[in-house]
Order: C-alpha cells, then structure tokens, then sequence
C-alpha cells in the first residue's frame, strides 16, 4: 500500500471508505492495517491476544467495563484473549491503525506452561513493547520468513512480561503441557469433526476436567471456543478464495451457514458480508 503508512498519513480518495488491508505471510500470522470513519466493531472477542498500535487518529474501545482511547504515539494495545471489546472512532477524522492476532499457543511456545502476560487496562506505553510490537507489525506488503517471525514472537513474548509486571499468580499445582498440547494439536488438525471432551480426554491421557482447566490457563480459553475459532479461520480462508458462505460453512465444520454467520458476527464483530465487503483485495 502506497498511501503513506505509518506516517499518519492516509491519501483522501482512500478515507473516503472504511478498509481493512490483511498481509500475506509464510507463516500463520494474521495481521492486518485498517481505516475506519466511525464504528468499527461491535462487542466481540477473540481466543488470541489482539496486539496493535495507531497510526492516526484516536482508536476508542470499551474493554474491562471501561472507554480505553488510543492515540497515535509509543503505545501499544494488548486486548487479552476472549476479553470482550468493541472498536470505533473516538474523533472526528477516524483511526488507523496495524493490528496482529497472536494465538496463546504461540506464546506458550516461549513461556513453556507459565501463566499468560496480561496488561489490566488494554494499554501500554512500555517501550521496550512498542518496540517488539512494531517489529511485528511492519506494513502489510512486507512477507515474514518463519525464522524471522519467531525470533519477533520471541521478543514480544519477553516484552509482554516485562510490561505486564509478571508474578507468578495461585495456578493448579501440576499443570499437563503436554497433554493440552496433543489436544490442541487434535483440534487443530481436525477442525471439521465433532469433538467432546471425552473424546480431547483419549486424545490427550488427561482427565477431561483437569484438561479443560489446563487448557484454559495456557491457551487462554476453552478447548471448545478454541475449535470454533479454528473453523472461522477456515471460513475465513474459503470466503477470500471464492468458495460461496454455505458451502465455506459445511466445509469448516459448523452445521449450516447461519450458525457460521452468527459465530462469526459474535467473534469480528461485523457480518461475513461486510467483512468481505471492506476487504482491500
């Protein structure tokens, strides 16, 4: 994109609509530069960190019973895992800004089965986690290496702790890494099945309740919101290549269009349509 990114400056004829730009990487990344007038997003979550910064503009969420605003500068926003948040202009000339969505898995990957980093208020002027978020977030254009991405991945993991002040908060006294790592690979790897716990407990040789507990202190979620996210991922992928809503829908795993359509509104925030709508393609 040639319309002077990261400067805060964005070319006129573009402002004149809301878009979002996504990058194409080697490597399972989503991220993305994106310009909104007005409203953004509704309430909605997501089962990985939200990691960004603005470019211009004034970015308003609410998020943990409370109006965050963000502002172009050496700041960083961290919106933790299944926190619920929204996202709309908090002045008159919109907001832009690059955001990356980092799931806990690839964090958990550096920190080895300790508690994820978390930033209370949204908010961070670390910036030693600017610094690391930048290097993540450089713009869409640019095609990460996987040596590259993990050595970033690695740095922002270190950063994230630093800024989030780590202590070692009352956590289950054995905690199964690797067992939560066989059932996150199965649902990973097969995420058009129906899955139960019982069969995430054969999977993985962990009672079905201590799995659930394990899974959710290192991936920041539940192993079923894990899945469901894993098919919208898929959803995702079909939609951008031309595979029409229903059939994208059966293929990824959920019962029929609208069930997707109304997983997908939860967890964007904006409608397949829509999002498919304000895609720079």
């Amino acid at each position: 994109m040639n319309d002077g990114a990261g400067t805060g400056v964005i070319h006129k004829d573009r402002r004149k609509r809301d878009w979002i730009q996504l990058a194409n990487d080697a490597v399972e990344i989503e991220r993305l530069e994106a310009y909104f007038s007005g409203r953004g997003y509704e309430q909605h979550r997501h089962d990985s960190y939200a990691i960004g910064y603005t470019i211009s503009g004034v970015q308003s969420f609410h998020y943990r019973g409370a109006l965050r605003n963000n502002i172009a500068g050496p700041t960083t926003m961290v919106l933790h895992p299944d926190e619920v948040h929204d996202g709309q202009a908090g002045a008159d000339d919109g907001f832009h800004y690059r955001m990356v969505y980092i799931y806990p898995a690839q964090i958990q990957d550096v920190l080895g089965g300790k508690p994820l980093p978390f930033i209370k208020d949204g908010i961070s002027t670390d910036p030693r986690l600017y610094q690391a978020t930048a290097a993540l977030l450089p713009s869409p254009e640019h095609r990460f290496e996987k040596l590259e991405y993990e050595d970033a991945i690695f740095d922002l993991t270190q950063a994230l702790n630093v800024a989030a002040g780590f202590v070692q908060t009352q956590v289950p006294r054995i905690i199964d890494y690797k067992a939560a790592e066989r059932a996150r690979d199965y649902l990973e790897e097969e995420p058009e099945n129906a899955t139960t716990l019982q069969r995430l407990e054969e999977i993985s040789g962990r009672d079905r309740w201590r799995l659930s507990r394990d899974f959710r202190l290192l991936y920041g979620t539940s192993p079923h919101r894990y899945l469901v996210m894993r098919r919208l991922a898929r959803v995702r992928f079909l939609l951008r290549n031309g595979t029409n809503a229903a059939q994208a829908s059966v293929a990824a795993g959920f019962t029929d269009q609208s069930h997707m359509i109304r997983h997908f509104t939860k967890t964007f925030g904006v409608s397949p349509a829509r999002w498919l709508s304000i895609l720079s393609k």
